[in-house]
């Protein structure tokens, strides 16, 4: 069974910065996207970031120039350099992934979220 579990969340002043990590388990043959979203109280679920199998990357306008998104294969691993935080930074953030196990088909999994709080 795939799971997706993220780590690196917490409490951070504004302009500070944190590391996201999001660690895939199971029997997998392949990941393809993996994908940072956030959500913030009463908002709606954003794609914060991307990243494909060749390492092309996506960010929302409001954090390109200061998050940086990254993957280990070899770990099945993403991760989320956040940097230069600000309050509007806060939220829980996702996992999200594109993944094959062995004999079977493709199928999306989320994580089950790790919170940052940046204080201003």
């Amino acid at each position: 069974q795939v799971q997706l579990v993220e780590s690196g969340g917490g409490l951070v002043q504004a302009g500070g910065s944190l590391r996201l990590s999001c660690a895939a388990s199971g029997s997998i043959f392949s990941i393809s996207t993996m994908v940072w979203y956030r959500q913030a109280p009463g908002k709606r679920r954003e794609l914060v970031a991307g990243i494909g199998m060749s390492d092309i990357t996506n960010y929302a306008d409001s954090v390109k120039g200061r998050f940086t998104i990254s993957r280990d294969n070899a770990k099945n691993t993403v991760y989320l350099q956040m940097n230069s935080l600000k309050a509007e930074d806060t939220a829980v953030y996702y996992c999200n992934a594109q993944i094959r196990e062995y004999g079977s088909s493709w199928y999306e999994y989320w994580g089950q979220g790790t919170q940052v709080t940046v204080s201003s």
